[in-house]
Protein backbone atom coordinates (compact mmCIF):
# COMPACT_ATOMS: atom_id res chain seq x y z
CA UNK A 1 0.00 0.00 0.00
CA UNK A 2 3.07 2.08 0.43
CA UNK A 3 4.08 1.84 -3.38
CA UNK A 4 1.83 3.52 -6.25
CA UNK A 5 2.63 2.19 -9.86
CA UNK A 6 1.63 3.94 -13.03
CA UNK A 7 2.27 2.54 -16.73
CA UNK A 8 1.58 5.75 -19.04
CA UNK A 9 2.18 4.96 -22.69
CA UNK A 10 0.82 6.65 -26.27
CA UNK A 11 0.40 4.97 -29.48
CA UNK A 12 1.93 7.83 -32.22
CA UNK A 13 -0.77 9.10 -34.61
CA UNK A 14 -3.48 6.56 -34.68
CA UNK A 15 -6.43 8.62 -35.52
CA UNK A 16 -7.58 9.12 -38.66
CA UNK A 17 -6.86 13.35 -37.78
CA UNK A 18 -3.28 12.12 -36.68
CA UNK A 19 -3.65 12.34 -33.66
CA UNK A 20 -2.01 10.20 -30.77
CA UNK A 21 -3.95 7.90 -28.54
CA UNK A 22 -2.86 7.59 -24.67
CA UNK A 23 -3.64 5.08 -22.08
CA UNK A 24 -2.67 5.01 -18.11
CA UNK A 25 -3.01 3.13 -14.96
CA UNK A 26 -2.33 3.02 -11.57
CA UNK A 27 -2.05 0.31 -9.11
CA UNK A 28 -0.66 -0.21 -5.46
CA UNK A 29 -0.52 -3.91 -5.46
CA UNK A 30 -2.66 -5.58 -7.73
CA UNK A 31 -5.95 -4.38 -10.15
CA UNK A 32 -6.39 -1.22 -11.78
CA UNK A 33 -7.24 1.29 -9.33
CA UNK A 34 -7.58 4.25 -12.28
CA UNK A 35 -7.23 3.65 -15.94
CA UNK A 36 -7.45 6.65 -18.84
CA UNK A 37 -7.72 5.96 -22.25
CA UNK A 38 -7.91 8.91 -24.64
CA UNK A 39 -7.72 10.45 -27.93
CA UNK A 40 -5.07 13.98 -27.18
CA UNK A 41 -6.11 17.07 -28.08
CA UNK A 42 -3.46 17.90 -30.03
CA UNK A 43 -1.04 16.58 -32.94
CA UNK A 44 2.34 15.95 -31.95
CA UNK A 45 5.74 15.43 -34.07
CA UNK A 46 7.20 12.38 -32.78
CA UNK A 47 6.68 9.19 -30.60
CA UNK A 48 8.74 10.42 -27.86
CA UNK A 49 6.35 14.09 -27.81
CA UNK A 50 3.07 11.94 -27.45
CA UNK A 51 4.92 10.49 -24.41
CA UNK A 52 5.44 13.48 -23.06
CA UNK A 53 1.94 14.67 -23.61
CA UNK A 54 0.81 11.82 -22.60
CA UNK A 55 2.72 11.77 -18.95
CA UNK A 56 2.03 15.71 -19.11
CA UNK A 57 -2.26 14.59 -19.05
CA UNK A 58 -1.54 11.70 -16.29
CA UNK A 59 0.56 14.14 -14.15
CA UNK A 60 -2.62 16.14 -12.65
CA UNK A 61 -3.94 12.84 -11.36
CA UNK A 62 -0.64 10.96 -10.12
CA UNK A 63 -0.13 14.32 -7.99
CA UNK A 64 -3.17 14.52 -6.77
CA UNK A 65 -3.38 10.65 -5.77
CA UNK A 66 -0.25 11.09 -3.94
CA UNK A 67 -1.88 14.25 -2.30
CA UNK A 68 -5.24 12.66 -1.56
CA UNK A 69 -3.63 9.63 -0.16
CA UNK A 70 -0.73 11.08 2.61
CA UNK A 71 -3.85 13.36 3.12
CA UNK A 72 -6.10 10.37 4.01
CA UNK A 73 -2.67 9.12 6.70
CA UNK A 74 -1.76 6.75 4.23
CA UNK A 75 2.58 6.82 3.83
CA UNK A 76 3.48 6.73 0.52
CA UNK A 77 7.16 5.95 -0.20
CA UNK A 78 7.39 5.67 -3.83
CA UNK A 79 5.33 7.13 -6.86
CA UNK A 80 6.65 5.19 -9.90
CA UNK A 81 5.80 5.87 -13.36
CA UNK A 82 6.71 3.31 -15.91
CA UNK A 83 7.20 4.42 -19.97
CA UNK A 84 8.18 2.02 -22.23
CA UNK A 85 10.37 4.88 -24.33
CA UNK A 86 13.75 5.56 -23.07
CA UNK A 87 14.08 8.74 -25.02
CA UNK A 88 10.73 9.84 -23.04
CA UNK A 89 12.79 9.10 -19.67
CA UNK A 90 15.76 10.73 -20.61
CA UNK A 91 13.37 13.78 -21.71
CA UNK A 92 11.67 13.86 -18.55
CA UNK A 93 14.58 12.89 -16.25
CA UNK A 94 17.29 15.70 -17.58
CA UNK A 95 14.67 18.00 -19.19
CA UNK A 96 15.42 19.60 -22.42
CA UNK A 97 19.28 19.13 -21.76
CA UNK A 98 18.59 15.51 -23.20
CA UNK A 99 17.25 16.89 -26.49
CA UNK A 100 18.24 16.31 -29.78
CA UNK A 101 17.19 18.34 -33.07
CA UNK A 102 13.95 17.12 -33.47
CA UNK A 103 12.95 17.60 -29.70
CA UNK A 104 13.92 21.07 -29.27
CA UNK A 105 10.81 22.53 -30.35
CA UNK A 106 8.73 20.61 -27.27
CA UNK A 107 6.89 22.60 -25.63
CA UNK A 108 8.20 23.59 -21.98
CA UNK A 109 5.03 22.50 -19.99
CA UNK A 110 5.44 18.69 -21.25
CA UNK A 111 8.80 18.57 -19.34
CA UNK A 112 7.31 19.99 -15.77
CA UNK A 113 7.39 16.47 -14.41
CA UNK A 114 11.45 17.07 -14.59
CA UNK A 115 10.89 19.68 -11.45
CA UNK A 116 8.76 17.01 -9.71
CA UNK A 117 11.06 13.87 -10.44
CA UNK A 118 13.85 16.34 -8.54
CA UNK A 119 11.84 17.17 -5.61
CA UNK A 120 11.13 13.82 -5.26
CA UNK A 121 7.88 13.29 -6.02
CA UNK A 122 7.70 10.93 -8.38
CA UNK A 123 10.34 8.49 -10.41
CA UNK A 124 10.44 7.53 -13.78
CA UNK A 125 11.25 3.65 -14.57
CA UNK A 126 11.94 2.06 -17.98
CA UNK A 127 9.36 -0.37 -18.42
CA UNK A 128 9.98 -3.08 -21.59
CA UNK A 129 7.14 -3.06 -24.53
CA UNK A 130 6.06 -6.38 -23.68
CA UNK A 131 5.01 -6.00 -20.21
CA UNK A 132 3.71 -2.21 -20.32
CA UNK A 133 0.26 -2.53 -19.44
CA UNK A 134 -1.30 0.43 -20.42
CA UNK A 135 -0.67 -0.64 -23.78
CA UNK A 136 -4.56 -2.27 -22.85
CA UNK A 137 -5.49 1.08 -23.17
CA UNK A 138 -3.55 2.60 -26.08
CA UNK A 139 -4.44 0.07 -28.76
CA UNK A 140 -5.77 -3.57 -29.98
CA UNK A 141 -4.20 -6.37 -28.42
CA UNK A 142 -4.64 -9.86 -30.09
CA UNK A 143 -3.56 -13.47 -28.39
CA UNK A 144 -2.10 -14.08 -25.06
CA UNK A 145 -0.86 -10.44 -24.25
CA UNK A 146 -4.81 -9.23 -23.90
CA UNK A 147 -5.76 -11.86 -21.87
CA UNK A 148 -2.36 -11.57 -19.00
CA UNK A 149 -3.04 -7.56 -19.20
CA UNK A 150 -7.30 -8.10 -18.68
CA UNK A 151 -5.99 -11.05 -15.85
CA UNK A 152 -3.87 -7.97 -14.05
CA UNK A 153 -6.23 -5.33 -14.85
CA UNK A 154 -9.42 -7.20 -13.27
CA UNK A 155 -7.57 -9.42 -10.88
CA UNK A 156 -8.49 -12.69 -12.17
CA UNK A 157 -7.23 -15.61 -11.66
Amino acid sequence: MNVIKWWVDASFGVHPDFRSHMGAMMTMGSGAFQSFSKKQKLNTRSSNESELVALDDVSVHIMWTNLFLEHHGYRVDKNIVFQDNKTSILLEINGLKSAGKRSRAINLRYVWITDQIKKGNVSVEYCPTGEMKADFFTKPLVGAKIFRFRKSILVEK
